[in-house]
């Protein structure tokens, strides 16, 4: 043993003996001046000891939050695509409805088809849908939804098309505005790119007399799309030198092509 461990020991020896030789006054004296010393500390340790099984219970408390949690988190998400399921079944529920409805109300043989694909570097000139020869589809048919007209087909294979839109400057339609006598020729516009896009009414008389909101229909001449189909509504009116022009708001909503339907023959 070291030396001076040895002197300290040998003094708390002597220190003990000389404690407890004392009468039993002087002894309760030294003992409770001993407490008195000790006591802070003993209540600093309790304090610390509570503080510390306190924050232990928060820790256990916060991992079961915790894993708590997590089950919430992948019951929302399970719960969220059950709920966009939902929403896509309502909205195909409701392209049927309005199919049969339509397919019911129109004087025309048609035959309905879902839009399957389009391109964002053509949205506004041509959408595949996934009808073809196999039901009777031809090159040139016209194209309707329960809003109006929205194109003819531009091509045709087995099990699929290609509807060429109205919005396309390609698709030319003889027009006619309701309650005038207003004839001209509607197509769409190029470099239409964004928001909803207009069509251009043209060869209209010098002196059209026509305001916004009225309806624009198809004459039927051409022999490709009958007549008395829904077009759309004049926007604005342009005068020219010559002859009058206007712009033209679709009936249809080219944005969100669903179901459309193809027409197979002329109105008997």
């Amino acid at each position: 043993m070291k030396p001076f461990n040895l002197i300290a020991f040998l003094l708390f020896l002597a220190g003990a003996v000389w404690a407890l030789t004392r009468s039993e006054p002087t002894v309760r004296e030294i003992q409770k001046a001993y407490f008195s010393a000790v006591s802070p500390f003993l209540k600093s340790g309790s304090a610390l000891e509570t503080r510390a099984r306190t924050f232990l219970d928060e820790v256990r408390h916060s991992k079961e939050l915790e894993a708590e949690l997590e089950v919430v988190s992948g019951e929302v998400g399970r719960l969220r695509i059950i709920e966009t399921r939902i929403r896509d079944l309502e909205k195909e529920n409701a392209q049927m409805r309005h199919a049969l409805e339509f397919k019911k109300a129109t004087q025309f043989d048609v035959v309905a088809a879902l839009v399957t694909r389009r391109q964002p570097t053509t949205w506004w000139q041509t959408a595949e849908i996934d009808a073809g020869q196999e039901r009777g589809i031809g090159t040139q048919f016209p194209v309707l939804s329960n809003e109006g007209l929205v194109g003819k087909i531009d091509w045709t294979d087995k099990g699929r098309s290609s509807v060429l839109l109205l919005t396309d400057e390609k698709c030319q339609v003889s027009a006619k505005v309701e309650g005038t006598p207003e004839v001209g020729i509607l197509s769409g516009q190029r470099g239409q790119f964004m928001g909803k896009p207009l069509l251009r009414l043209k060869f209209l008389s010098k002196n059209a007399e026509l305001r916004p909101g009225q309806r624009v229909f198809t004459t039927g001449r051409g022999g490709i799309f009958q007549p008395n189909i829904l077009l759309g509504t004049i926007e604005s009116v342009e005068k020219g030198a010559m002859d009058s022009e206007a712009l033209v708001r679709p009936s249809v909503n080219f944005a969100d092509l669903g179901t459309v339907f193809v027409v197979l023959a002329r109105e008997s």
